[in-house]
């Protein structure tokens, strides 16, 4: 447990990274600094493993499928769960972003038809979508302004799902590291002008940079590497179990580090939430044997 609970940790960490580097950054340059830190931490451990002369070649080679990955896993999602936390807090973003494996079934229906969507994970399917119009809908924080943020929140885990099923029928037995590390890469040099665009005016303080480079050392180089050692070490099953933990470990976050309250409504949409991936993606399902859940890197 000692893996899945560190991973947790520095996952739920992101969201309240995302809302401190947001004092001084913009959105776009906030994920230009996570992905460049990023791109160096994954990118050394590639060159380590593979060679640097390997490891630029495979990175150059992967081509499209780093292309898509870059924008539909990195950049647009990315970007949009920044852009949303200028609206809402980091632990309503978290639970928001939790939905993914929701929308990787409702997907599936259209783009991978052998999966059946009957019974339980057809009610899974349901109680999720209902968490979510609880999120969005019941009180909302910040009105108008807080359901618009929350919906970007929800749109890039939408992103991050048609990744996860672009992922499964493209990419085949690819190693991890790679698809990571060209993923961070192209996803870098897709974000990059647009962070350049929206650069401070100013010199940002040592807190907001900080936090970009916790984003991009901890949230995506490290987290990841931990996430493919636990795949690698015990399994999708235990891996997967990251999707339950790591919102209530950003709620937290948020509560002692940002002050943020933690509204009813927020821990209803929640439950019901993980409740309906639970169902929906099969790891709960009544007298019949567990399967994984696809675990998103916010």
């Amino acid at each position: 447990m000692g893996p899945l609970l560190l991973l947790a940790a520095i996952w739920g960490s992101s969201f309240m990274f995302i809302e401190i580097a947001l004092r001084d950054l913009s959105p776009a340059a906030t994920m230009t600094g996570r992905l460049l830190f990023a791109f160096v931490a994954l990118g050394s451990v590639l060159a380590v493993r593979r060679g640097p002369r390997e490891a630029v070649r495979c990175v150059r080679q992967f081509g499209r499928p780093g292309v898509v990955l870059g924008v539909i896993t990195t950049a647009l999602p990315f970007w949009l769960i920044a852009w949303g936390q200028t609206r809402i807090d980091s632990g309503i973003a978290a639970i928001a972003n939790a939905s993914m494996p929701i929308f990787v079934a409702l997907l599936a229906i259209r783009f991978a038809r052998h999966e059946r969507v009957t019974g339980w994970r057809a009610v899974g399917i349901a109680l999720g979508i209902v968490g979510v119009g609880v999120l969005v809908g019941v009180d909302p924080e910040g009105g108008w302004s807080g359901v618009v943020g929350t919906l970007a929140v929800i749109l890039a885990a939408i992103s991050y799902a048609a990744g996860s099923l672009y992922s499964q029928h493209k990419l085949g037995d690819s190693s991890g590291l790679l698809v990571s590390t060209a993923s961070v890469f192209w996803g870098l040099l897709a974000i990059l002008p647009f962070g350049l665009a929206q650069r401070p005016e100013s010199l940002p303080g040592w807190e907001s940079v900080g936090a970009a480079a916790a984003l991009g050392l901890l949230g995506t180089g490290v987290g990841l590497l931990l996430y493919l050692y636990l795949l690698e070490h015990h399994g999708a099953a235990r891996g997967s179990l990251v999707v339950y933990l790591l919102p209530p470990a950003a709620l937290v976050y948020g509560a002692v580090f940002l002050d943020e309250p933690i509204r009813l409504t927020a821990l209803v949409g929640l439950a019901l939430i993980l409740a309906g991936v639970a169902l929906g993606s099969g790891v709960v399902r009544p007298m019949r044997r567990r399967e994984p859940v696809p675990a998103p890197s916010p």
